[in-house]
């Protein structure tokens, strides 16, 4: 093929690796093993704007390179296939959303296929497959079947806590567990029915239902996740969200805080990367305080011991543990100048110490409250809003009544959902304080100016503080906690700001949980496990899509959907993030029909050495992944404790943004619209315009008038410039309500697939944000037929000989060859992209036509323009198609060495004169030619040098 045509090379080089099954890649190889991810995308209807791929470039090209490199590499692709959007449009439509998502990924795969990406095909996967969401809930079951041992760190089969039951009882077992365990003796336990041990176990499973605040949508009908919320309302729809106290399944993600934190330390992430992890665990070391209730005299059925203070009494020593409120602080130093409490809204107490005065205030707030998401709750530090129960609570250490407030801003599920408040110590409490006038009490003497703003200072020597007064943060810290111990009245602790994660949406479009409930003998569900051999649970059929007529999720309307002999099934479905939090390890076996992956290609790819993919996951999917991958290694069916080695997060390709400018003015009777740069003229409009009807910022204007009738039509006046009509542009984020999506489709039919990859690359540093602009395309898609001219000149005629490469085109491919290399391992392939331009223009001019050079050049630039490097692999008398097994090319130094040095003579001290001698030139031979040379012998006017110094490859001084 003599012309360059990339829309027949490109399909000819796609049909070829698909028929070939090229990138098909086998589990066991003598090759070292190299396995690349991209993150699992979701199949949205809108398919793929030029932003989606950057990643999926980026790492094509390094799958590429690994192959030359002698690699046996995994690059795999699936999706992400359940989900809310599709259950929507489902909802919308009556369409069952596995029509659409499958009319998606059909759409995904063709887009993903035009660029050339070679994936193993063979081992596509999809979370909504019932043979991959059988594994799905293969794992839940095994979650449940465990529990967590903190003495050997790390989840166990349920049967081992049954057996220490057995054994001793519970008082020495350590393990995370539901709040509400009583202590028992082995022969206690023995004594209980089946149904009475089973009960307790649930208590101490890693999966396990409870009540939880949720982010609840009434008009989806559904929990959301934090990330489907913003600003209070559901990010799909815009609909009110509310926070609830509901019954979920929940998983204990918490027994493995402190190993999720240890392990950031040995895999190779982005440091910000890590500390978004790190601030979402938040581990902190304080002490647990318990504050005891005050009670009302009414209230009480014993008579006043010695509390005197108007209609209120301590409660006794004897009472129930509910009678105290219990906070974790990191600040227990601080606890003399606690001057009120606050407690979250959810708190269970709420509803219990609340004073009838304080009732229609506190209902009020709770209701407000609500309609808050935690995020907005949480992030919102100017607000300062609260309700005063009427309660009080004694402060342990100095017996002061202290009131009791709840305040959005403490959250039920960090810490214990109650928090001691320093004014003087901390700005939320002073603003808290100064709000409703409660008392600021300063505590260190080297606080200052606390009537004005609060002073978190640890330095100085408490005042105000008792037992402390005169000590430092230090010994203060141990007196205070030693003391709450002796008292039983606290403790020291370590605290994480991670909760245990909510494992139920009540949606339709979901994975199925593999449970069915059975009434226990006092008539109350219990929830029971499939049998492995019922696996998959199928999601059944139902007449539409939404919450049935009595508020039970959809799956309530399934007919005869129940287990055994009419046991109902769970109808919640699992959560979005369920199927992606073991993915990578079914793509290693993505047929197995009896595993989720044989013990045998697990231990051949072990774990991901590369993932690629958006900062957006750098908490949710992150961390379920890692819990459930320790998980897994904890049970023995995976080798590795954590699944990700390398991980890189490629930055945004923004959209470029065009505008038309409308003038406002009642004289026109029609749409008028001016040009850029007369619009300082006339008093106008901003409208976003389509980009794909404007080539470099000049609009089609019949294109425009055709397309937008709702804003211009045929009989639209337009003022030109020069004939033209300039659009104005900004960089925004690419969206379809700005008419600045660019889809890869018409790029690639323009420009071809290699220019779209090329192009992506070069815009910018992989990690970031960068704005996309079709007009600088076309310099790429110049640089690829100039690439092309290098072996076929402007009449289609061969160029290539085999003759012996000059020294000077050795010198441009190896200096290139260490650049890519270089750059390909920095991932900065913008940089190669440069090099590359850099290296064609340079043989070009030297009209290189050696096999030897031009052959290396093509290995090295298949990784990013991988159709172009097979049509010209080929042309080459290679094998056909099969330029990713050739081998990456070999840099050698001695190409790029200078072989002459070209020396500034120096006569005392000053430079006369620069001589050129060969690297390997003695410095004997150097001083002899040096000082035979006429323009020297000048300068030294007859005089013999008292020494001659030879600084090889730096200079020559003649010293006379």
């Amino acid at each position: 093929m003599s012309e360059y045509s990339h829309r027949d090379i490109e399909k000819k080089w796609q049909d070829f690796w698909e028929n070939n099954g090229v990138f098909k890649v086998e589990n066991k190889s003598e090759l070292p093993k190299y396995y690349v991810l991209d993150m699992f995308p979701y199949p949205s209807g809108a398919g793929l704007h030029v932003g989606h791929p950057l990643g999926y470039i980026a790492s094509d090209i390094y799958s590429r390179y690994k192959r030359l490199k002698g690699f046996n590499v995994l690059h795999p692709m699936g999706f992400d296939s359940f989900g809310l959007p599709a259950e929507q449009y489902a909802i919308q439509t009556g369409q069952h959303p596995a029509i659409t998502t499958e009319q998606n990924i059909t759409r995904y795969i063709e887009q993903l296929k035009n660029l050339g990406l070679s994936y193993d095909w063979s081992r596509e996967v999809r979370t909504s497959d019932p043979s991959y969401y059988k594994w799905t809930q293969w794992i839940f079951m095994e979650l449940f079947n465990s529990w967590y041992n903190n003495d050997t760190k790390q989840a166990e089969a349920i049967e081992t806590l049954v057996a220490k039951f057995e054994e001793e009882g519970n008082n020495n077992v350590n393990a995370p567990s539901d709040e509400d365990v009583s202590v028992f003796t082995a022969d206690k336990w023995n004594a209980l029915t089946e149904e009475e041990k089973y009960k307790i176990t649930l208590k101490y499973r890693l999966t396990y239902v409870a009540d939880a605040t949720v982010n609840w949508c009434p008009a989806l009908g559904s929990v959301l996740s934090n990330d489907e919320v913003k600003d209070g309302v559901s990010e799909r729809g815009g609909f009110p969200v509310i926070q609830k106290l509901m019954r979920q399944w929940m998983m204990r993600i918490t027994a493995y805080s402190q190993r999720l934190l240890d392990g950031l330390d040995t895999v190779e992430w982005t440091d910000s990367l890590k500390e978004q992890q790190r601030n979402w665990i938040g581990r902190s070391v304080g002490a647990l305080v318990k504050f005891q209730l005050v009670e009302k005299k009414e209230e009480r059925e014993n008579g006043s011991n010695g509390e005197t203070d108007n209609n209120f009494l301590p409660s006794s020593p004897s009472s129930s543990l509910s009678h105290f409120i219990e906070v974790f602080t990191t600040r227990v130093d601080t606890i003399y100048g606690v001057s009120f409490m606050v407690i979250a809204p959810e708190h269970e107490l709420v509803d219990v110490i609340t004073t009838p005065e304080q009732r229609g205030e506190i209902d009020a707030y709770l209701d407000k409250t609500k309609k808050k998401s935690e995020r907005d709750r949480v992030s919102d530090v100017k607000t300062v809003s609260g309700a005063f129960t009427g309660a009080y609570v004694l402060n342990p250490v100095n017996g002061e009544k202290v009131p009791v407030y709840i305040a959005d801003y403490v959250l039920a599920g960090y810490g214990t959902g109650a928090v001691m408040a320093v004014p003087s110590g901390d700005q939320r409490d002073w603003n808290f304080a100064e709000h409703f006038g409660l008392p600021i009490i300063p505590i260190l003497d080297a606080q200052k100016e606390t009537d004005i703003h609060a002073d978190s200072t640890k330095e100085g020597r408490y005042i105000n503080s008792g037992m402390i007064n005169g000590m430092t943060f230090h010994e203060a810290n141990q007196t205070l906690i030693q003391w709450l111990e002796e008292k039983g009245v606290g403790k020291g602790k370590i605290n994480y700001r991670l909760r245990d994660a909510v494992f139920g949406r009540q949606r339709y479009w979901g994975e199925p949980v593999p449970v069915y409930y059975k009434n226990d003998s006092n008539g109350q569900p219990l929830p029971y496990l499939l049998d492995e051999s019922e696996l998959p649970l199928n999601l059944p059929e139902v007449d539409k899509y939404l919450p049935t007529e009595s508020g039970e999720p959809p799956l309530g309307r399934a007919e005869g959907w129940a287990h055994g002999s009419g046991n109902a099934y769970e109808l919640s479905t699992m959560p979005g993030w369920a199927g992606s939090s073991w993915y990578w390890y079914r793509y290693m076996d993505s047929k197995n029909e009896n595993e989720f992956a044989s013990k045998e290609a697990i231990e051949y790819w072990k774990d991901v050495d590369l993932y690629i993919g958006g900062t957006e996951h750098a908490t949710g999917h992150l961390l379920y992944s890692r819990f459930w991958n320790k998980f897994l290694k904890d049970r023995g069916f995976v080798p590795e404790e954590e699944p990700f080695k390398k991980l890189i997060n490629q930055g945004m390709i923004q959209g470029r943004s065009n505008f038309v400018y409308r003038v406002k003015s009642e004289n026109y009777s029609k749409p008028v619209f001016v040009s850029a740069g007369l619009k300082s003229q006339y008093d106008v409009t901003p409208l976003h315009v389509d980009v794909n009807i404007v080539e470099n910022d000049i609009l089609d204007v019949e294109k425009f008038k055709a397309t937008r009738n709702d804003i211009a039509g045929e009989n639209a006046e337009f003022i030109l410039e020069d004939g033209k009509y300039q659009c104005g542009w900004e960089v925004e984020k690419m969206s379809k309500s700005k008419f600045n999506v660019v889809n890869p489709d018409d790029i690639v039919i323009k420009y071809g697939a290699d220019t779209l990859r090329l192009y992506e690359m070069f815009l910018g540093p992989l990690e970031q944000a960068k704005p996309w602009n079709t007009n600088g395309i076309d310099g790429t898609y110049r640089f690829i037929r100039k690439f092309w001219r290098l072996f076929y000149n402007d009449l289609g005629q061969w160029m290539i000989k085999d003759v012996p490469a000059k020294p000077e085109e050795l010198k441009i491919l190896h200096k290139t060859i260490k650049k890519i290399e270089e750059d390909i391992e920095n991932f900065s392939f913008n940089t190669a992209v440069s090099a590359f331009m850099v290296c064609v223009n340079e043989l070009s001019s030297l009209k290189c036509q050696s096999r030897a050079v031009l052959e290396e050049l093509v290995i090295l630039l298949s990784p990013y323009a991988p159709h172009i490097s097979e049509e010209l692999w080929d042309a080459l008398g290679n094998e056909k198609g099969m330029v990713s097994k050739a081998a990456f090319p070999k840099f050698e130094p001695k190409y790029i060495v200078e072989a002459i040095f070209e020396y500034p003579i120096q006569i005392n001290g000053k430079v006369r004169i620069s001589l050129p001698f060969a690297l390997d030139t003695s410095p004997a031979d150097i001083e002899k030619e040096v000082l035979a040379n006429e323009v020297v012998q000048k300068w030294m006017e007859g005089n013999t040098p008292k020494k001659v110094i030879v600084v090889p490859k730096r200079i020559v001084n003649v010293v006379l």
